[in-house]
């Protein structure tokens, strides 16, 4: 079925297409609130929240080409994980505004290193750390957006991601993924 198709039936509220855009989703849906809020039973409830909004909110989406739903569902997940963290206060953001002056290292340096376990040390960081690096290195926000969307400001955004980024870069540093080897 193309995407047009799919999303008018969406829009009738066909429960065999709601059901066949559910199970296409789930998965990587679960995956980007558990990157937010860490615990498995409240990305179970957000994503159960989150769907329920993308079928209710159906007739706000437009057929923009073949690729039109997925990018309309992950915007309500995550304002769904954000707004959750916020109200339930999973995240604690009250970091000094001070920021580093060392440069940030570039993780494309990395070779064959394994995504689940990235994954698995994002999922460790502190709680800003962690909002402020989905939102900034998987979303693709700039600090100005996150610092709207996370009332913060944008230096406390950069000092945010600075220390993921140095935290993230030390734990591989222990599994033996050296950034310096490959330039000695």
């Amino acid at each position: 079925m193309l995407e047009a198709q799919l999303i008018t039936e969406l829009k009738k509220q066909n429960p065999f297409v709601q059901k066949r855009v559910y199970d296409t989703f789930v998965k990587r849906m679960f995956r980007l609130c558990v990157r937010y809020v860490r615990v498995e039973e409240d990305a179970q409830e957000l994503l159960m929240n989150g769907f329920l909004k993308f079928f209710r909110s159906i007739e706000k989406i437009e057929y923009r080409g073949e690729n039109s739903v997925e990018p309309y569902l992950k915007k309500i997940m995550v304002n769904e994980c954000l707004m959750a963290i916020r109200q339930k206060q999973f995240s604690t953001i009250s970091i000094d505004e001070i920021v580093d002056n060392e440069p940030i290292k570039d993780f494309s340096t990395y070779e064959n290193i394994d995504e689940e376990e990235i994954y698995a040390l994002i999922l460790k960081l502190p709680d800003g750390y962690r909002t402020v690096f989905n939102l900034f290195a998987i979303e693709g926000f700039s600090h100005p957006e996150i610092a709207e969307k996370l009332k913060i400001s944008e230096n406390t955004s950069k000092t945010q991601l600075h220390k993921a980024r140095q935290i993230l870069q030390a734990e591989l540093q222990k599994r033996g993924y050296d950034y310096g080897a490959k330039y000695r």
